[in-house]
């Protein structure tokens, strides 16, 4: 049957191996999904045809079974009556119907082979899909990994973020602009004040020096008068 050949390729096949050595294997494995598909359909078309089969064969036989009682009971009459002519004559209808139920017997046990292995093909097809349908997942997410980060350096890219970013520049150099003005203004003003202080204590040392040359004078002045 062409079935189990096609269907045996399909499972054999290795669908890792086969995807390191495609050029696209997310085309590939979406034609290998689709085979596989096609494959289960006809497998599964083909047990229920074998299944069909295989009621037809046992009504068949029990037909067949009740043909063969009713001649045993046809050739025990015919030797009742004395008639070994007959009975004879049952019994080679007899002999006739149990070799065609042998012959069904025969082709019923063949057929059920066919249907368990049909069977058993089917479930490992669809483990086999399975594999193949997790196998797309992955690539679907490294293919949306892949767009998102794609996007994302299309983005950096742009004008806008280039302007974006000269604006953010000039604003820093403001800001360090202004920063350097008040430092510089703090410096200064330190500076000023320091000078501030330093002449503050020349006058003061100036006056200190008068207020005593005024006292030694005065007490020059009072030692005379006395």
């Amino acid at each position: 049957m062409g079935i189990f050949n096609r269907v045996n390729d399909v499972i054999q096949s290795n669908i890792v191996a086969m995807l390191d050595k495609a050029e696209d294997p997310e085309k590939l494995l979406n034609l290998m999904l689709t085979e596989m598909q096609d494959a289960l359909n006809e497998c599964r078309s083909t047990a229920a045809a074998l299944l069909c089969e295989e009621k037809v064969i046992n009504r068949q036989i029990d037909t067949k079974k009740t043909e063969l009682t009713a001649w045993q009971i046809k050739a025990e009459r015919a030797v009742e009556k004395g008639s070994d002519d007959l009975a004879k004559s049952a019994l080679l209808e007899k002999q006739r119907v149990n070799e065609s139920i042998e012959n069904k017997q025969i082709q019923l046990e063949t057929l059920q082979e066919s249907i368990a292995k049909i069977k058993s093909d089917c479930e490992r097809l669809q483990q086999k899909m399975a594999l193949a349908k997790t196998k797309q997942a992955q690539l679907m997410q490294r293919h949306n990994v892949a767009i998102a980060r794609g996007r994302i350096s299309t983005q950096l890219q742009s004008d806008k973020v280039a302007h974006a970013l000269s604006r953010f520049e000039q604003i820093e150099q403001r800001v360090e602009g202004i920063e350097a003005q008040v430092e510089a203004y703090e410096l200064t003003d330190t500076a000023s004040s320091t000078s501030a202080q330093i002449e503050s204590l020349v006058k003061n040392e100036k006056i200190d020096v008068e207020l005593a040359r005024l006292k030694a004078n005065l007490n020059t002045n009072l030692k005379h008068t006395a």
